[in-house]
C-alpha cells in the first residue's frame, strides 16, 4: 500500500508541475494527392512520447507540448513518411499536409506490440504486417486465412490443407489468435480451429508480434496474430464494393468447381461512419497433382462458409469515439466422398464416393462482438481505451468409433471480456516517456461434448484479472526503451463429473470437481537504436505464458479431486536481436532468438498412438531474415526464410545433448521454409505477382518399437510450388483478377502427412486450383 500511495503522489506532482508550464497545440489534416482524408496514420512529434493517430476525417490534435521547435513526423501502412519542421515559441500551430502512397516504406503503424499506436521500425520486437495489399494480392490466390499467413509470415509454420492447424506453430510455440484484440483460441480445450475464424474479407490488416509475449494474456507464448477489421471508407457517405469469383482445379476439374460472392457497403455521414460485409463461398472437390480426389476427412473441399460482418462508429468530437464490431464466421463440410486407406509412405490416402457417419462437421458458428470507447487527452494528456467483448464458438469433429458405440466431439467456448487501457505522457528526467498501464478481465467457459449430448470434458470456467503497465521512453531521440509487466490471475472452477466411457471400456470414473489455481508474472525489456535509416538494430527479453491443455487433463483425470491436478503454466522466456535496414532500393531485416521454458507442455504420442503431456524444460532457438528491393514502381522482389529448432531437457541438466534428451516432435518445430514473390506491372493495368514457396526436409527420430513412427516423428521430405496472382485494372471501377495455387501442379505432401507417420493422414496437397473472378467498386 506505501508503494502505491508513492506512486499516486509522484504522479500528482508530475500533474500540479505540468499544469504550471504553458502548453501548446498542433492540429491539422491530412490527405492524400486526391484530397481525400487518411485515417489512422501516426501523427508524431519526434524525440517525445506525443502522438496521435488522423480519424475518419483526416484530423489529429496533439496537446500539451511545450513551447519549443520540434519536428513532426507523420506516416502510415502504404504511404511514405512526412516530416514537418514546426516552431512552436510563440503559438499554436495549424498544418494541412498532404501524403502520396509509396511501396519503399516499412510497413509502420501498429497496435498488436504494446496495445498503443507505434511506428513499426523503432518497436524493439519481431513485428510482421500483411497489410491490405498484400492480404487482397494473397486472397487472389486463396480466401483460406490459413493458407495466406503460412505463406507470408516468416516463423508460422505451413497448414495442413484441412480444417485444423495442428502443428501450425509460431517459432515451435503457441500462438495467440485473435480478432481486434478479441481472442479466438480455446486453450482450456485445444481445438486447432481457432487460425481459420474469419474471412480476409472482413480483415484490414493482420499483425503478427512474434516471440513470447504477454500484453494480452494467455496463449502467446510464441506470440500473437490480430486480425485488424476493416474501416470505414471516410470519404463519401456511400460506397459499396461487389467480389465475384469462380474458383476450381485447373486439370482434372470434373465435380471441382465452386463460388465465391461478397458484397461490402461503407461510409460517412455527419459523424457517423459505417462499414458491412457478407461473403459466401462453395468449394468443391479438392484433389492433388494426380487428379485424385483429397481425403475429406476435415477437408475443405465440398465445402460452404459465411461471413457476416459490421461496424458502427460515432464521433461525438475529435477526443470522444464509440464503436461497435460485430463478426459472424461459419464453415460446414457436406461430402459425397468417404476416406480410402493408403500406406505411408508410399501411396496417398484419397477419398471415394461413400455415405459418411455422423453429422456434417465444421465451425457451426464463430460470433465476435465488441463495444469500444476511445477519448484523447481526457486529463493529463491522456487517452483512455475501454472495451468489453464477447465470443461464441462451436466446432463439430468428424465421428469416430474411438467413443463407446462411436460419437462425434465438438467444442463449445463462451468468452466475455473487458479491457481497459490507459497512455500517460510525461517527462523523466531528460528523456520522453509515456505509460501504458489497465487491467484486462476475461471470463472463459469452455467445454466438449459430443453430439448426442455425452460429456467428455465438463464445462471449465475461467476467471483471469490482470493489471498490467508498460513504460517507453525515448533517450536522447535516438533510443527507444520499453519494460513491460503484467500479473494474471487465473481460477478455473470444474464441476463434479462422470467420465465418458471409451471403446476400449476405459472410463466411467466419478471425479469430484474443484478449483485450480495459479499466477502468472511476466515481464519484458527491450531497446532499440532509430538514429539511422541504414541500421536500426534491436535487442529484447520477454516473456509469456500458456495453460497447458487442461481438458486433456480433465478428461482423464486419475485424481480423485481436480483441486489436487498440477497443472503449472509454461512460463516462455524469449530472448532476441534483430536489425532492419534501409539502404537505396533495398529493405532488409533479421532476427535470431532463443525461447526458453523451464517447465514445458509438449504433446507426444506413444506406438500405440496415446498422447501425453511431457512436462520439461524446453529451449527453441531459430534465424529469420527478410529482403524487399524496389527496383522501380514496375518491379519489385523480395524472399524471406526461417529456420529454428528445439529440444526437451528431460533429465533436466541444463545441457540440451544428453542421450535422453529429445528433439521436439513436428507438432511444434516446422522444416525449413523460403518464400519469395516476384512483382511486376508490365502496363500501368496489369500486375502479376509470382510466389514461390520452399520447405525444407527433417529428420530426427528413430523408428518406434512397432516398426512405425510415433505421431509427430515422421521424417519430413522437401518440396516446393509456385503461386501467381494477376490482376487487370478494366476501367477505374472494374478489375479481373486470376490467381492460381501449385501453378505447376505438383504431386506433392505437406510436412504433416509426413510427421503424423500414419496411414490416415498421409494425404498429398492440392494440385494446380484457379480463383477467376472480378471486383466492381461502386
Amino acid at each position: 500500500m506505501q508503494k502505491h500511495l508513492l506512486l499516486i503522489l509522484f504522479f500528482l506532482s508530475a500533474t500540479i508541475t505540468m499544469a504550471q508550464e504553458q502548453f501548446r497545440v498542433v492540429s491539422g489534416t491530412v490527405t492524400d494527392k486526391k484530397g481525400q482524408p487518411l485515417e489512422m496514420l501516426t501523427v508524431a512529434l519526434e524525440g517525445t512520447p506525443l502522438g496521435t493517430n488522423t480519424n475518419a476525417m483526416g484530423y489529429f490534435e496533439i496537446t500539451g507540448i511545450k513551447s519549443g521547435t520540434y519536428t513532426l513526423r507523420v506516416g502510415g501502412v502504404g504511404y511514405g513518411a512526412l516530416q514537418q519542421p514546426l516552431d512552436l515559441t510563440s503559438g499554436n500551430a495549424t498544418l494541412n499536409l498532404s501524403l502520396s502512397q509509396s511501396q519503399q516504406v516499412l510497413r509502420e503503424v501498429i497496435v498488436s506490440a504494446g496495445r498503443t499506436p507505434e511506428a513499426l521500425d523503432e518497436t524493439p520486437a519481431s513485428v510482421y504486417v500483411l497489410d491490405s495489399r498484400a492480404l487482397q494480392l494473397q486472397s487472389q490466390i486463396t480466401t483460406n486465412i490459413s493458407n495466406i499467413l503460412a505463406q507470408t509470415v516468416p516463423g508460422f509454420a505451413i497448414n495442413s490443407n484441412t480444417t485444423s492447424n495442428v502443428g501450425q506453430t509460431l517459432r515451435g510455440r503457441n500462438v495467440l489468435i485473435m480478432v481486434d484484440g478479441i481472442p479466438q483460441s480455446t486453450p482450456l480445450r485445444n481445438g486447432s480451429r481457432d487460425v481459420r475464424t474469419i474471412d480476409p474479407a472482413a480483415i484490414e490488416r493482420v499483425e503478427v508480434v512474434k516471440g513470447a509475449t504477454a500484453i494480452y494474456g494467455n496463449g502467446a507464448d510464441g506470440g500473437l496474430i490480430n486480425y485488424i477489421t476493416k474501416k470505414a471508407d471516410a470519404s463519401k457517405p456511400f460506397s459499396a464494393s461487389t467480389s465475384l469469383a469462380g474458383t476450381g482445379m485447373l486439370f482434372n476439374s470434373d465435380n471441382t468447381l465452386g463460388g465465391r460472392v461478397s458484397q461490402q457497403f461503407s461510409g460517412k455521414v455527419n459523424n457517423f461512419d459505417y462499414v458491412a460485409s457478407g461473403t459466401y463461398e462453395k468449394t468443391g472437390v479438392f484433389k492433388d497433382g494426380e487428379g485424385d480426389v483429397i481425403s475429406p476427412v476435415y477437408g475443405l473441399g465440398e465445402t460452404k462458409m459465411y461471413n457476416g460482418f459490421g461496424k458502427l462508429g460515432y464521433n461525438f468530437s475529435e477526443k470522444h469515439r464509440v464503436e461497435a464490431m460485430y463478426n459472424y464466421f461459419g464453415s460446414g463440410q457436406n461430402s459425397a466422398y468417404v476416406e480410402q486407406l493408403g500406406t505411408y509412405g508410399e501411396t496417398p490416402t484419397t477419398g471415394v464416393k461413400g455415405e459418411h457417419l455422423g453429422k456434417d462437421e465444421g465451425t457451426r458458428y464463430n460470433h465476435n462482438a465488441q463495444a469500444r470507447y476511445v477519448g484523447k487527452n481526457l486529463f493529463l494528456n491522456t487517452d483512455l481505451e475501454l472495451s468489453t467483448y464477447l465470443q461464441s464458438f462451436y466446432t463439430v469433429y468428424g465421428w469416430t468409433s474411438y467413443f463407446e458405440n462411436g460419437g462425434q466431439s465438438t467444442i463449445k467456448s463462451n468468452k466475455k471480456g473487458i479491457r481497459l487501457s490507459l497512455n500517460t505522457p510525461f517527462e523523466l528526467g531528460l528523456a520522453k516517456a509515456n505509460l501504458t498501464y489497465g487491467v484486462d478481465y476475461l471470463n472463459d467457459v469452455t467445454s466438449q461434448p459430443l453430439v448426442d449430448g455425452r460429456t467428455w470434458v465438463p464445462e471449465m470456467d475461467l476467471k483471469n484479472a490482470a493489471p498490467y503497465a508498460q513504460l517507453n521512453l525515448n533517450l536522447n531521440q535516438d533510443f527507444i526503451f520499453k519494460a513491460g509487466y503484467r500479473y494474471d490471475n487465473v481460477k478455473v472452477g470444474v464441476e463434479d463429473f462422470q467420465q465418458l466411457v471409451l471403446a476400449s471400456g476405459a472410463g466411467g470414473e466419478y471425479v469430484e470437481g474443484g478449483t485450480l489455481k495459479f499466477d502468472a508474472h511476466t515481464f519484458n525489456v527491450g531497446l532499440r537504436y532509430t538514429g539511422m535509416e541504414a541500421f536500426k538494430p534491436f535487442i529484447s527479453y520477454s516473456q509469456g505464458f500458456s495453460m497447458i491443455d487442461v481438458g486433456r487433463y480433465v478428461r482423464g483425470a486419475k485424481e480423485n479431486f481436480i483441486s489436487q491436478m498440477d497443472l503449472e503454466p509454461v512460463i516462455v522466456n524469449n530472448y532476441e536481436a534483430g536489425f532492419h535496414s534501409k539502404l537505396g532500393i533495398v529493405s532488409f531485416s533479421g532476427a535470431y532468438f532463443i525461447s526458453t521454458s523451464k517447465l514445458g507442455a509438449n504433446l507426444k504420442a506413444n506406438a500405440d498412438g496415446v498422447y501425453e503431456i511431457e512436462r520439461a524444460p524446453e529451449r527453441v532457438q531459430g534465424v529469420e531474415a527478410l529482403v524487399d528491393v524496389f527496383v522501380s514502381d514496375k518491379i519489385t522482389f523480395g524472399a524471406n526464410v526461417a529456420y529454428s529448432e528445439g529440444k526437451a531437457d528431460i533429465n533436466n541438466n541444463s545441457a540440451y545433448s544428453d542421450q535422453e534428451d529429445t528433439y521436439l516432435t513436428g507438432l511444434r518445430i516446422p522444416p525449413i521454409k523460403i518464400t519469395s514473390y516476384l512483382n511486376v506491372k508490365p502496363v500501368e493495368k496489369l500486375n502479376l505477382n509470382l510466389q514461390w514457396i520452399y520447405s525444407g526436409e527433417r529428420d530426427r527420430f528413430e523408428q518406434n518399437e512397432k516398426g512405425g513412427y510415433s505421431s509427430g516423428e515422421g521424417p519430413v521430405k522437401a518440396f516446393d510450388i509456385f503461386n501467381l496472382a494477376a490482376s487487370y485494372q478494366a476501367t477505374d471501377k472494374l478489375s479481373l483478377n486470376l490467381g492460381v495455387e501449385n501453378l505447376l501442379d505438383k504431386a506433392y505432401y505437406l510436412p504433416q502427412a509426413y510427421w503424423y507417420g500414419r496411414d490416415d493422414n498421409f494425404t498429398r496437397a492440392n494440385g494446380a486450383r484457379f480463383q477467376l473472378g472480378l471486383s466492381y467498386n461502386w
